[in-house]
């Protein structure tokens, strides 16, 4: 699809409440709403809440968490189907007067034993039609104190057919359905006669899904087409695999959209990399949201299965982080910098030290790690202590104080000031780094020394210095 739709678009992410936000939901809805930015259309959120054994307020909130963080902002919405029964309702007894639909008394053990029947006949296991109204033909008897289902008059012949605008051309054989479910004994709606009357009621130009809804899709279809209505187009993604080449799981996957920030996520980190899982735009690795909604027009998704891969998230969350402000990487670091017991106090500024260290670090929780040696009291190993600080190096270090002491405070003059003390000893940059980070930062692994040693500003610099010497 590389022209703009003749009609409106209006493009939906209808997620049940039944858990968090999934990877492949979150994919569904990033798509979902890159096309309706793309064609100036609107991007409607609804809530499919029906299950109401496992639908939960605390559900809805982590979808609309997971939105928010994503930064996938919905224009209309969210709209709850629980709050639309009587619309449901209405259309019900509209099918049943039209003959569209008819009340259907056959138990749940009873269509049981016809789904078995058809099973040991080498059919597809179905409802028979029982109840199912036809010219000429005598319905049972109406069982004593049974309440009925009412269920849809599905077409005995011919295909559904659309064109799917990831997997193309698809065809499903009336005879492989059976006459749908869309009412329960109590009078509540099911899934796919619910779904239908939103997508006609919301007018939504453009359905994309998961490819676990293909068999959903001809229901639908005929639903709308036998109460008159204009039918969206539909579009099926394939699923997302794990990175060993199952389906995800929660059992070993981070499946949960709001893990990622928990793990130190950006979110245009995960919007970059989700957007790649299953659409591409020529070689374009990394871009903006910007940039994919003027890209963005249904063309180009795939129709085979995408792979996570941590390894290339991380290597795009790094590049976010060394893009970021380095006052928001504070603000997302500090807390967790607190509770491993970061003292700020006295300390040198986070969002410098951040900016120093965000270089190499592939999460806000490795960046805040890497940092806590600026925000906590040294405490080098004696082993190392005994290794690097010795009596040899020691009068380099009083050279190296009472140089610092007055030297210019940036990382050019400290620089130079470290090359001529070498070169006055004549010893090569380990013989003195090494015993420095020790002294300042209880390790041996840091950033350049000239950096630390600016960073942590000449008054700490020399009280720790004095410490040894």
């Amino acid at each position: 699809m590389t022209t703009a739709p003749a009609t409106p678009v209006r493009t939906r992410f209808a997620p049940s409440p039944t858990g968090y936000l999934h990877l492949g939901g979150a994919r569904t809805a990033l798509y979902s709403w890159a096309f309706a930015r793309h064609f100036g259309g609107t991007f409607v959120l609804r809530i499919e809440d029906t299950d109401l054994e496992r639908s939960t307020p605390e559900a809805v909130q982590a979808i609309i968490d997971g939105m928010k963080w994503l930064g996938l902002d919905h224009d209309e919405g969210p709209f709850y189907q629980m709050q639309r029964m009587d619309r449901y309702r209405e259309v019900l007894a509209q099918m049943l007067e039209a003959g569209t639909a008819y009340q259907c008394y056959s138990s749940p053990e009873e269509v049981q034993e016809m789904r078995e029947r058809a099973t040991a006949a080498g059919q597809k296991p179905r409802y028979d039609g029982t109840w199912r109204p036809e010219e000429g033909k005598t319905l049972p008897a109406i069982p004593e104190g049974r309440k009925p289902v009412l269920r849809f008059k599905n077409p005995l012949d011919g295909d559904v057919t659309w064109n799917d605008f990831v997997k193309g051309s698809i065809t499903i054989s009336n005879r492989e359905l059976d006459d749908l479910v869309i009412a329960r004994p109590d009078g509540t709606p099911t899934y796919n006669f619910c779904v239908a009357i939103d997508d006609l009621d919301m007018q939504i130009s453009h359905v994309l899904r998961g490819d676990d809804h293909v068999n959903n899709t001809p229901r639908q279809i005929n639903i709308l087409r036998a109460i008159g209505a204009p039918l969206p187009q539909y579009g099926h993604l394939p699923m997302i695999l794990g990175s060993d080449g199952a389906k995800m799981s929660k059992r070993k996957d981070a499946v949960n959209v709001m893990d990622y920030p928990a793990q130190g996520y950006l979110p245009e980190a995960m919007l970059n990399y989700l957007a790649r899982l299953g659409w591409s735009h020529g070689d374009e690795e990394v871009f903006s949201m910007e940039q994919m909604t003027s890209w963005f027009d249904g063309s180009h998704l795939s129709n085979s299965a995408a792979q996570f891969n941590v390894e290339k998230l991380n290597w795009l969350n790094n590049h976010y982080i060394k893009q970021a402000d380095n006052e928001r990487l504070a603000g997302l670091a500090r807390e967790q910098m607190i509770a491993a017991g970061a003292v700020f106090e006295g300390a040198p500024e986070l969002a410098l030290v951040l900016g120093m260290m965000k270089e190499r670090a592939n999460t806000i929780n490795e960046l805040a790690a890497a940092s806590m040696l600026f925000f906590r009291a040294p405490q080098p190993e004696s082993a190392l202590v005994a290794q690097h600080i010795t009596d040899a190096i020691k009068p380099v270090l009083a050279q190296f104080a009472e140089r610092i002491a007055t030297v210019e405070w940036s990382k050019e003059a400290v620089a130079a000031m470290i090359k001529e003390v070498l070169a006055a000893n004549t010893i090569k940059m380990p013989l003195l780094a090494m015993p420095l980070r020790l002294i300042l930062t209880g390790q041996l692994q840091t950033p350049a020394i000239d950096q630390v040693v600016v960073v942590f500003g000449r008054e700490t610099v020399l009280a720790r210095l004095a410490k040894w010497l």
